[in-house]
């Protein structure tokens, strides 16, 4: 035994385990009247938050919920689920997050699946939330949730509702870190989109270690004030529920994502930080003049799915934003790779200084290796930009696993790596940028043609909103790209125009063989739908 072990053991003086539980008994204790949450009309300062969260964790544990226990939230962004992150991993249990746009099978199978002792539900989704209970065999504890921002209709379908069942827990509850930091904290649903989804489990100390890592990555300093324009169930709200209390910052919640509530909390709460998919962005830069508000200041914008276009870059600047280009997947807590800029490439020419900020990045600080490497051997490919390899994770900020799915935990990890699934390359400086999901690679004629570098050159077409390339089966080539093209208000071009268009920028073969005009299929987290897309594809 080494000198530094002899009689140097751990105790409850020099060793506690990572949680980030603590960030919230924190912000309470040195900030109780400071506000936390903002929602309409209710400002929650941070003393009557962790007491709502401990009253929660009180309740749920009188009901025989506890450690290892499943609680689902079927929740949009409101002051509830903000509790639930805290108050139900204060109790020992696990927060299961359902997104609140999916159909009622998929949210019985997780309900099942993750075996949910207890379920909260806003009214707005008690219709969604009763046809899908009536698929299950078994029944959890429903809590209704009653939002005054909510003005619809709505019959309740809980057992109880939710602020009758804070009112019987105790805001003085003695909860614990828990005993072991890999304990889980979360548990988010894959998309599923080709099979049942798979249930992604946090722990405790990958969900501190993201939090972190988010103050870092989002340069965040003092009390900040965060709009969730994210969804909360997307993992976990990229972990930012954890994050802000971490500064003693400001949640403002949304109901929904729509232009004029986001220049309205900007302007009205000097909303700091904001994060979304690029649709957010478009959502922003194409509202009317009159539902747009002075910024009154830099706003920090956090974006992560494909690449955004120069156009939108640039328009986001003007306006004031500052866009962070991060990248992660459901399996490393959201974000865990960040563009992290170089204030030296300020003084690149505009198009240089777009092509810098579409690449995905470096780790984010918690992350312990990011590298592209070949799938075969799992070496790293060279740095060099142009060798594809399969981008892939190690470390902290790494799922524990797929619940009940050994199989596709052990194919994941397979080689002490995650296998994101993405095809990248890395350059000279390290940075890495995704060409293409390894099924989204279209092949023609022996030639690999990257979605992305073909979208990318779509998007700068002055007409086009938004586009997406999926690949069509092709007797001679094999595969051939097909273009789906969502157009601007009032644009009108042909797909003669189209293709001229791509001739001028891509390579011969690059080009797309036919181009749809369509509204693009896109999830709740406005990623495109590209399994949808290939599926009309092949109908061409």
């Amino acid at each position: 035994m080494s000198a530094f072990d002899r009689d140097l053991d751990r105790n409850p003086a020099n060793h506690q385990p990572l949680t980030p539980l603590g960030f919230l008994e924190r912000a309470a204790s040195a900030f109780p009247d400071r506000i936390a949450v903002i929602h309409g009309a209710i400002r929650r300062p941070y003393g009557e938050l962790y007491g709502r969260a401990r009253r929660l964790a009180s309740a749920l544990v009188a009901r025989g919920i506890g450690r290892d226990d499943t609680v689902a939230a079927l929740l949009p962004n409101v002051p509830a689920a903000i509790e639930a992150h805290y108050g139900v991993p204060m109790a020992g249990a696990v927060l299961n997050a359902l997104n609140v746009r999916l159909d009622a099978a998929s949210i019985a199978f997780m309900l099942a699946h993750g075996e949910a002792k207890a379920v909260l539900v806003d009214r707005e989704f008690a219709p969604l939330l009763r046809d899908a209970l009536a698929r299950m065999a078994s029944r959890p504890l429903v809590i209704d949730v009653d939002d005054p921002e909510w003005t619809g209709a709505g019959e309740p379908v809980g057992d109880l509702d939710y602020e009758a069942l804070l009112a019987g827990g105790d805001p003085d509850f003695a909860w614990a870190p828990p005993a072991d930091e890999w304990d889980a904290i979360a548990l988010n649903y894959t998309s599923g989109t080709t099979g049942d989804p798979k249930g992604v489990v946090y722990h405790h100390r990958g969900a501190y270690l993201t939090a972190i890592g988010n103050v870092l990555s989002a340069r965040m300093s003092g009390p900040p004030v965060y709009l969730w324009t994210l969804p909360m169930f997307h993992c976990n709200g990229w972990c930012f529920p954890w994050t802000v209390p971490a500064l003693a910052g400001t949640q403002v919640c949304l109901r929904q994502v729509r232009a004029k509530p986001i220049f309205d909390a900007i302007a009205d709460h000097g909303v700091t930080h904001l994060c979304g998919a690029p649709i957010v962005m478009s959502t922003l830069l194409g509202a009317p003049a009159e539902e747009k508000r002075p910024l009154g200041r830099a706003v920090s914008f956090v974006t992560a799915a494909a690449p955004p276009p120069e156009a939108v870059l640039a328009a986001m600047a003007e306006a004031g934003f500052d866009v962070t280009h991060v990248y992660g997947l459901t399996e490393t807590y959201g974000p865990a790779v960040v563009n992290e800029w170089d204030a030296a490439w300020d003084a690149r020419p505009a198009p240089e200084r777009a092509a810098l900020k579409s690449r995905q990045g470096i780790r984010y600080l918690p992350l312990d290796a990011l590298d592209v490497l070949d799938p075969e051997t799992m070496r790293p490919v060279p740095a060099d930009g142009t060798t594809l390899g399969e981008v892939m994770f190690r470390g902290n900020v790494v799922m524990k696993g797929y619940l009940k799915n050994p199989k596709a935990t052990a194919a994941a990890f397979a080689g002490g790596w995650f296998h994101s699934g993405d095809l990248g390359v890395k350059h000279p400086d390290g940075f890495v940028q995704l060409k293409d999901r390894s099924k989204d690679i279209i092949i023609s004629g022996g030639e690999n043609i990257s979605s992305i570098e073909v979208e990318d050159a779509l998007y700068k077409h002055p007409a086009v909103q938004a586009a997406a390339v999926v690949a069509k089966p092709d007797e001679r080539w094999g595969e051939t790209p097909v273009a789906f093209v969502e157009l601007k208000a009032s644009e009108m071009v042909g797909a003669a125009e189209i293709v001229d268009w791509c001739r001028q920028n891509l390579a011969a073969y690059k080009v797309p063989r036919h181009v749809v005009f369509a509204e693009l299929p896109k999830t709740s987290t406005g990623k495109i739908q590209k399994f949808r897309l290939r599926e009309m594809a092949k109908a061409l």
